[in-house]
């Protein structure tokens, strides 16, 4: 095989990473794409970094063993902030994708200066996220929520759940707008929130911008592939998907959001 025809790996806690892979299929449409919900074992953003790392390490091993990766993005930003400097420690050569909460371009983008940021705890409380935080100093006010149990919610495709979820932790974080003391500016900083985006932004109304990684992911990711002159060739991308648990959540969501009609393959990892 060759590195042109090899498969970029995708892997996230369950089907968040699903906003990514949109974004990729839009960028890089010629691509193959191997993607790995760790279902089984999610969610992520309410596990101890330990029990991340170690995922993130499996399902590492097993997408290059398995599929020859030539690419990896971590589409999870808490396995990124847990884990991601130690995939690059130990797979040198690989080119690794990660996602952080979209804190710079809302920075950029805000005009009252008033930023809130919807993460999972452990996202928060990563040492990666407070260094991306202390970056920025300065160049805005960011307000924090921790949204226990919204990932999960979205996972399960709880409309009821979300929608009560999406309520509690919009409202503590209040108030949004144009306004010099309001929030313009939303980031959704775990990459499930995106299948929340008409909900929320039906919460924090309509001149409030909500950011995501998804596009500056995808392009960085272009970015590599070129500079390693391994971007695909063909006309036709593909994607295959497995799960380490729960499959039918993945092709539910993957038919739902993607429109891909594409089997499952239950993963024993």
């Amino acid at each position: 095989m060759s590195l042109t025809t090899q498969p970029i790996g995708v892997f996230d806690s369950g089907i968040g990473g699903l906003s990514v892979l949109q974004a990729l299929r839009a960028e890089l449409p010629g691509e193959r794409f191997v993607y790995v919900a760790d279902s089984g074992h999610a969610p992520y953003g309410e596990r101890d970094a330990a029990h991340i790392i170690e995922r993130s390490f499996v399902i590492t091993r097993h997408l290059l063993a398995r599929h020859q990766i030539k690419t990896l993005v971590v589409a999870c930003n808490t396995a990124t902030a847990a884990a991601i400097h130690l995939l690059r420690q130990e797979y040198p050569e690989l080119p690794i994708v990660g996602v952080e909460p979209a804190l710079k371009p809302a920075a950029q983008r805000t005009r009252t200066g008033r930023v809130g940021v919807l993460a999972t705890r452990g996202t928060l409380e990563s040492a990666k996220f407070r260094a991306l935080l202390d970056s920025l100093a300065g160049q805005a006010e960011f307000i924090l929520q921790a949204c226990d149990g919204l990932a999960d919610a979205i996972e399960r495709q709880d409309a009821a759940a979300t929608q009560a979820l999406c309520e509690r932790y919009t409202q503590a974080i209040g108030p949004y707008g144009t306004q010099t003391s309001e929030m313009d500016a939303l980031v959704l900083g775990c990459t499930h929130y995106p299948f929340a985006r008409a909900t929320l932004q039906a919460l924090v109304g309509a001149p409030v911008q909500l950011i995501d990684s998804g596009a500056p992911v995808a392009r960085q990711t272009r970015r590599l592939l070129e500079a390693g002159t391994s971007l695909s060739a063909d006309s036709h991308g593909s994607v295959q998907f497995y799960a380490s648990g729960y499959p039918e959540r993945l092709h539910a969501a993957a038919s739902h959001w993607l429109q891909l009609e594409q089997p499952v393959e239950l993963l024993a990892i």
